[in-house]
């Protein structure tokens, strides 16, 4: 609420909003906003093959370890089998002496979701650092 401060009619007191805390709380609002914003946003490290891959060479024996998940608890590293028992310290035999430490895992459609949780779980504690999902 105003005064009027000069002796003109009506001499009383005026009607006038105060936008100005209003104002302030807008500007709080805004600064808040424009901190949280940047902050909230989520985002994974992704790698996206070469769009221009090099031939590979027909002759050389590649270097990948694949770990498959089949049916009935059953695993094979390079189509060699493996015991369930034993995959922690297979893996750990081949991924100790290697400077690269990827596998790739592929799963059978009939396996469990626990089955291939557990190998990626022995391969992450074998000292693997990047594991891959194969493709269907």
């Amino acid at each position: 609420m105003g005064m009027s401060a000069g002796g003109g009619s009506g001499g009383g007191l005026t009607n006038d909003i105060n936008v100005t805390p209003m104002i302030d709380v807008l500007l709080v609002l805004l600064v808040i906003f424009m901190i949280i914003v940047p902050m909230s946003r989520k985002a994974i490290d992704t790698q996206l093959p070469d769009p221009n891959p090099q031939p590979a060479q027909p002759n050389v024996v590649p270097d990948q370890i694949v770990l498959e998940v089949l049916p009935d608890d059953k695993y094979t590293i390079n189509k060699e089998p493996v015991e369930k028992a034993e995959l922690f310290n297979r893996l750990k035999a081949i991924y100790d002496p290697r400077p690269e430490k990827i596998i790739f895992v592929k799963g059978d459609t009939m396996t469990t979701y626990a089955a291939v949780i557990y190998g990626m779980d022995q391969a992450r504690g074998a000292g693997v650092k990047v594991i891959g999902v194969a493709p269907k």
